[in-house]
């Protein structure tokens, strides 16, 4: 127990028995029953969170039907909203926009008490955010599954759903399938993404792979982000030392599911398949000089700024190591129509837009 926490705890409990007359194993009784009141606790925010929907459900069932059978408008939401508030006038979460939202959730997932795991899990600002942002239900119920698969904030949440993730997971063009057992080979592609959209740089037009490198390094929170769960970052511009001569990775990480390393190489420019025999030897100098006997073979992982598919699919055949390719951008409108460009909300509006979702909502 810190001394810190000690200190504190006979400063609030004047009367309590000091920590240096307790026995021996009294630290291990604290450990276990601590972390058991955590676990119950964290239990108990999850239930009330599940019970939360359900009732903002079964509320929005409500409206919905009655909307359906006498055709109201919007008058008896604001009457409601205020006679719910008066009669309950502790209670927050029933403004008139709130119940609306209510009577769409109810109506985009009408069979919700089938469906508890993992949309019961996840709290009401993320529900609100799958409604506004997605039409499709297959769609809400893939970002609700990643959501509480790895634990997304409501912000991140929104990141996701605007950098389309669902389109760009698993899609960068690997051999990962005949260099892999399938379990791995399954898992690796997976954590893969095309394009990768690093929108939180501050870069121009003409700059240098070192200045990628740099912005991403700086940045490594988000960039770690945007690669996803499970990698950490181990270091840039590792020096790799073979036989005396030096050569220098870009990034390396390490897989914590995978159990193995990452060499991720960067380029400003398009593919070529020149790049795919660098990066087999850094790969090649990671297993002989990093890499624990435990660990799985090294995989590489090579953004270029733009690629020709076919080629690099080609290319890919002549190695017999875990090789993904990926193109990056810097915002996902470079990658599209100009008429989706010209309909995406600027940065501006959609803090705004944050900033007074509480607000708005709170009632």
């Amino acid at each position: 127990m810190p001394s810190q926490e000690l200190a504190e705890t006979e400063a609030s409990f004047p009367g309590v028995p000091p920590a240096s007359s307790m026995p021996s194993w009294y630290p291990a009784l604290l450990q276990t029953v601590a972390k058991e009141v955590h676990v119950g606790r964290t239990r108990a925010a999850a239930a009330a969170n599940s019970e939360l929907l359900r009732s903002y459900w079964s509320i929005g069932r409500h409206l919905a039907e009655r909307e359906t059978e006498q055709g109201w408008g919007a008058k008896v939401v604001t009457r409601l909203s205020a006679d719910i508030r008066t009669r309950f006038p502790e209670a927050k979460g029933f403004s008139p926009r709130n119940l609306r939202y209510m009577k769409s959730f109810a109506q985009a997932w009408p069979d919700f008490p089938m469906l508890q795991a993992p949309l019961a899990t996840l709290p009401w600002y993320h529900q609100i955010a799958l409604l506004e942002k997605l039409d499709d239900g297959a769609t809400r119920l893939w970002y609700a599954a990643a959501a509480a698969q790895h634990g997304w904030s409501r912000n991140v949440l929104v990141h996701q759903i605007q950098t389309r993730l669902h389109e760009r997971s698993g899609q960068a063009i690997t051999n990962f399938a005949a260099t892999m057992v399938p379990a791995d080979s399954d898992l690796a592609q997976q954590a893969t993404k095309d394009p990768y959209v690093f929108d939180f740089l501050a870069m121009t037009d003409r700059h240098s792979e070192r200045e990628l490198e740099l912005q991403l390094v700086k940045h490594v929170e988000k960039f770690l982000l945007e690669l996803g769960q499970g990698f950490a970052f181990v270091g840039e511009q590792v020096r790799l030392e073979i036989n005396g001569d030096e050569f220098f990775a870009d990034l390396l990480f390490y897989h914590l599911k995978l159990r193995c390393y990452m060499v991720i190489e960067l380029k400003a420019v398009k593919f070529e398949p020149g790049f795919l025999g660098q990066l087999g030897m850094y790969m090649a100098a990671v297993d002989d000089l990093m890499a624990h006997p435990d660990d799985k073979p090294t995989i590489g992982l090579l953004l270029c700024k733009e690629k020709n598919s076919v080629v690099a699919e080609y290319a890919l055949r002549g190695f017999n190591t875990p090789i993904g390719i990926a193109e990056w951008r810097t915002s996902l409108a470079d990658s599209l129509p100009d008429e989706i460009v010209s309909s995406l909300p600027s940065i501006e509006t959609l803090e705004a837009e944050l900033a007074s979702e509480a607000e708005r909502l709170g009632g």
